[in-house]
């Protein structure tokens, strides 16, 4: 359920409704919650309940877990949004210590992996046999099929990357390796991506559909990649550095499809790699550049004319937008694919007769 905010006329904090329909108080370090973000506190409760009440949040938000902190009442602030198949999560609270249990994991909620960002304070993270600690900036993955144990000795934030198992396209072992680290944003794709998550996890709200769930699919490619990336420096049971590759090439084709000029000779290029490579690359996929170009353009434009009120746009600004020559172009490359005119697909998809 999504809350909206009541302001307070009173110079208190802020409102939500709550999901029993109760009113409950944000704090004033929170934003308020606005389109599909949904905002919860501690602070909406009595202390004496506000413990019990955290942990019936994480397990409606993310996974069970039993949740232990110093003290009697706990001040905590969870924010969540969905991009698409990527779910946002922040969260701001005292010290506590989190434990994934077995019993929790029967229940069945653990069909996603948690890629974190620690955003503020410390962690000290365990899992598969191994522990670290996430310091501020660090990015740890979490596999939510598995126990885990999380102890935050000082307040902290940290923000929360739900993704599902399959959109990592990463064997188990190779997903056994990521946990229990920290992933360090020194440099390369560690660095950019901790910019990239910081930024989308407080700025989710401001990216309305289709564009939402585009960027919702770069950011999970740049995470795939990303953790390619790194099982790919421990030469036991990983993907060969040509997937890491072809996850990036991917990741700055869809960055990039509205731009008209992208061929193979600029993707290439920006890869350091010969067009042959490249080629070769999407051949061992049974595809080709262009093809996955054109089905990757022809994917948003369907999005888009979908999404858009019947005469908010042309064909022809939609074709532009996403890098399609002109109408004609696009309504050569869609009949095609999908066997009929953009126009005749559009008019069966308003009136519920289109295939999914």
């Amino acid at each position: 359920m999504t809350v909206q905010p009541q302001q307070s006329t009173t110079g208190e904090d802020p409102t939500v409704l709550g999901r029993d329909g109760e009113t409950e108080r944000i704090p004033r370090y929170a934003s308020p919650a606005s389109g599909r973000t949904r905002v919860l506190t501690t602070r909406s409760v009595p202390p004496s309940e506000s413990l019990d009440y955290w942990h019936d949040v994480v397990l409606d938000t993310l996974v069970g877990m039993d949740i232990a902190a110093e003290g009697r009442t706990y001040d905590a602030t969870l924010r969540t949004d969905h991009l698409g198949d990527l779910q946002i999560t922040t969260v701001e609270a005292d010290p506590g210590r989190v434990h994934r249990a077995p019993r929790f994991i029967a229940r069945g909620d653990g069909r996603q992996v948690f890629v974190a960002v620690q955003s503020t304070g410390r962690a000290q993270v365990e899992q598969d046999g191994r522990t670290a600690e996430l310091r501020t900036g660090d990015i740890g993955f979490f596999e939510t099929a598995r126990p885990f144990r999380t102890t935050f000795p000082e307040h902290f934030r940290l923000k929360i990357f739900a993704v599902p198992h399959r959109r990592l396209e990463l064997p188990e072992a190779g997903l056994r390796r990521l946990t229990g680290r920290a992933v360090r944003p020194g440099g390369g794709l560690p660095a950019l991506l901790a910019r990239l998550l910081e930024r989308l996890a407080d700025t989710s709200d401001s990216y309305a559909s289709p564009t939402a769930e585009r960027l919702a699919d770069s950011v999970i490619d740049m995470v795939a990649a990303t953790a390619a990336d790194q099982l790919g420096e421990d030469p036991a049971e990983l993907p060969g550095a040509e997937g890491v590759l072809l996850r990036r090439i991917r990741t700055y084709i869809r960055w990039h499809l509205s731009d008209p000029g992208l061929t193979p000779s600029v993707v290439a290029a920006a890869h350091g790699i010969s067009v042959r490579y490249l080629h070769r690359l999407f051949a061992a996929e049974s595809s080709t550049v262009c093809r996955w170009i054109r089905d990757q353009r022809l994917r948003e434009c369907r999005r888009e004319l979908a999404a858009q009120p019947p005469g908010s746009v042309s064909l022809g600004q939609v074709a532009r937008r996403w890098g399609f020559a002109g109408p004609a172009a696009f309504g050569k490359a869609f009949r095609s694919s999908y066997g009929q005119s953009p126009t005749d697909w559009l008019d069966r998809v308003r009136t519920g007769e289109a295939p999914c």
